[in-house]
């Protein structure tokens, strides 16, 4: 996959994104390329692991796989052995130790353990972590760790974080030019891997706010489209969750510019995300992020109520 990206514009007091390059105070970072919601940016494989996207993210990888087989070969284990040990089989510590594919964070952990690295392999977690994901897209997946707060603004399909793995799927396979299957896999993995926002204490707060459009496309089937309903009622449920919908019949919307993401640091920074037809752009600048999250906040008062919404969901639900 081919990303470019860019950065541009100067803009007093615009903040680092966590794993974006210096961006010489420049307020927005701009990237052509998969966007984040149509696409999510992010390649991630099976349990074996993703592969690496970038080339960037792939020197770490491959630095990390020798460092594993240095340590491995150190202590006199074969890989069918280690393999055993850790989980895995032959094959695939094979393609860790080649930089082929990306294991997880607690694979890392074990492998460190079993090696008696005393933690040298888990030194590189934090790097191999952002290597499944495309350089342009490093950024807004630290972000969603850090956030305190992430509000979601949604109109053509429903954003990564609350899609289920069948929706996904779906999604990706319409991707026009198609993706092949195993990209579509790694892309999956990666969506649903960031779905731990959900389960992360202390809890962020989170809003949705979905197009009413949205809920009744029907991408995948019908029995696809019953699922992800099924699953956003039950994310509804979460209290630190809200979830809206802007109705049809709704003849004011201030969100008529298209979807968008903000995200909330713990020291108060915010950050905007947004795309268009394979074009995405992450603003940093603290006067266009007050903007949004203004703009925000009248989309939300626009919106249905999360009793309502929740009651809407359930209709079309019933509908299928």
């Amino acid at each position: 996959m081919t990303e470019l990206t860019e950065r541009e514009g100067a803009v007093a007091g615009a903040e680092t994104v966590p794993g974006e390059p210096e961006n010489d105070g420049k307020g927005t970072v701009v990237s052509l390329g998969d966007g984040w919601d149509s696409d999510d940016g992010a390649g991630t494989g099976s349990g074996a692991g993703p592969r690496p996207e970038e080339e960037a993210g792939r020197g770490v990888v491959v630095a990390f796989g020798q460092s594993m087989k240095t340590l491995r070969v150190r202590e006199g284990l074969e890989r069918e052995e280690f393999g055993r040990r850790i989980g895995y089989s032959a094959s695939t510590v094979a393609s860790f130790e080649q930089g082929r594919r990306i294991p997880s964070p607690r694979t890392i952990e074990r492998a460190d353990e079993v090696l008696g690295a005393g933690g040298l392999l888990c030194l590189w977690k934090e790097q191999v972590e952002r290597a499944q994901y495309p350089v342009f897209f490093q950024g807004m997946a630290a972000l969603e760790k850090e956030a305190i707060e992430l509000l979601s603004y949604s109109t053509l399909v429903f954003n990564g974080l609350v899609q289920t793995e069948e929706y996904m799927r779906a999604v990706l396979g319409m991707r026009c030019p198609i993706l092949d299957e195993e990209t579509i896999e790694q892309r999956v993995a990666a969506r649903l891997a960031r779905q731990d926002i959900f389960d992360r204490w202390p809890a962020p707060l989170l809003s949705f706010v979905i197009g009413e459009a949205v809920l009744r496309h029907p991408y995948g089937g019908k029995h696809v489209l019953r699922g992800q309903l099924e699953h956003l009622l039950l994310i509804g449920q979460k209290r630190n969750v809200a979830i809206q919908v802007m109705s049809l019949d709704c003849q004011v919307n201030a969100g008529v510019d298209g979807p968008f993401t903000i995200v909330t640091r713990k020291d108060g920074k915010r950050f905007v995300y947004a795309e268009a037809q394979g074009t995405s752009a992450l603003q940093t600048d603290p006067e266009q992020t007050a903007l949004a999250a203004a703009r925000y906040g009248i989309i939300r008062s626009q919106a249905l109520t999360s009793r309502e919404s929740l009651e809407l969901i359930e209709g079309v639900l019933e509908s299928l």
